[in-house]
């Protein structure tokens, strides 16, 4: 079982930043690897970011690359995403979830197992 528990949201302007925080507790958690997805209201849950917890290897989608960094702290059990140059396109609830090791980061949300109560971030124009 794995634990995970987001902070970090909140409201900014547009080219604003936040930076939002999943710790993870559970055992073998360490072998998981790790994603971000946000969902809109009225769209579906979207991945955002992914980092292998082993090696640190990620994967970002198209609409974020270059704005957001996924990173993970092997030390506190926690991965962070750092959202820069944030869009109003970009107001969501934040999930953290958990995967079992693959070899390819995962992008669909059906193939991750646990997930985090979510955090909200609201960009406003």
């Amino acid at each position: 079982q794995v634990q995970l528990v987001e902070s970090g949201g909140g409201l900014v302007q547009a080219g604003g930043s936040l930076r939002l925080s999943c710790a993870a507790s559970g055992r073998t958690f360490s072998r998981y690897n790790m994603g971000w997805f946000r969902q809109a209201p009225g769209k579906e849950r979207e991945f955002v970011a992914a980092i292998r917890w082993s090696d640190g290897s990620t994967d970002y989608a198209d609409s974020v690359k270059g704005r957001f960094t996924i990173s993970r702290d092997n030390a506190k059990t926690t991965v962070y995403l750092q959202l820069n140059s944030l869009k109003p396109e970009d107001t969501g609830i934040y999930y953290c979830a958990a995967s079992p090791p693959r070899i390819l980061l995962p992008r669909r949300f059906q193939e991750y197992d646990y997930w985090g109560q979510g955090t909200q971030v609201t960009v406003s124009s």
